[in-house]
């Protein structure tokens, strides 16, 4: 991680409030499918919608993040609220995490496919991934214009095929492009055995 790339990051939520951050939509359309307790991880975080929903249901919750601020202020948030949470910063293309880690796996709006081994490795058996994040068939200009950081068409299919595909949604640039879930792709899977 470069020390540009943390301080852009640091910069965009000096001024933004963590009580407003909220979950991602794949997490929120699909949260009835979480357990009812074990170890939850949201990958790349921000201010931790993710983490403050999976927390607030009672999950034990790691949130990390690169921004020491937007780690700062979710720890203060939850430790406020009472959450199980616990915010870290921590470069996950650098330190992954380790196998068997968790039951619960959160990323949203990141990227970096050569992270899809470790992610998949990091569930337990019976652990759940919700993934979502920007397509290249947007009809605007939402999320980044490097195509490095945005999926083709049914990529995120298969980056986590070997787990059992529970959800999933992408809709591109297909019909009444003013309806529907548009500019993202996302996915619920499960780890078996």
């Amino acid at each position: 991680m470069t020390d540009t790339l943390r301080d852009k990051w640091d910069a965009r939520y000096q001024d933004a409030d963590v009580a407003r951050a909220t979950p991602c939509r794949v997490l929120a359309e699909f949260g009835h499918l979480l357990p009812a307790a074990g170890r939850a991880l949201d990958v790349a975080a921000g201010l931790g919608g993710n983490a403050q929903m999976l927390a607030g249901l009672g999950l034990e919750t790691q949130a990390w993040d690169i921004s020491p601020v937007a780690v700062d202020k979710l720890n203060r948030h939850a430790h406020t609220r009472g959450l199980p949470l616990a915010a870290s910063v921590r470069d996950v293309e650098n330190a992954p995490p380790e196998k068997g880690t968790f039951d619960v796996i959160v990323v949203s709006y990141f990227l970096d496919r050569t992270l899809a081994p470790a992610l998949r490795e990091a569930l337990r058996p019976g652990g759940l991934l919700f993934y979502e994040t920007f397509t290249r068939e947007k009809v605007d200009d939402a999320g980044p214009s490097n195509p490095d950081f945005l999926l083709a068409p049914n990529e995120l299919l298969h980056l986590f095929s070997p787990l059992r595909l529970l959800a999933y949604r992408e809709e591109g640039v297909v019909g009444d492009v003013g309806r529907g879930l548009r500019n993202v792709a996302y996915l619920v899977s499960v780890r078996e055995g």
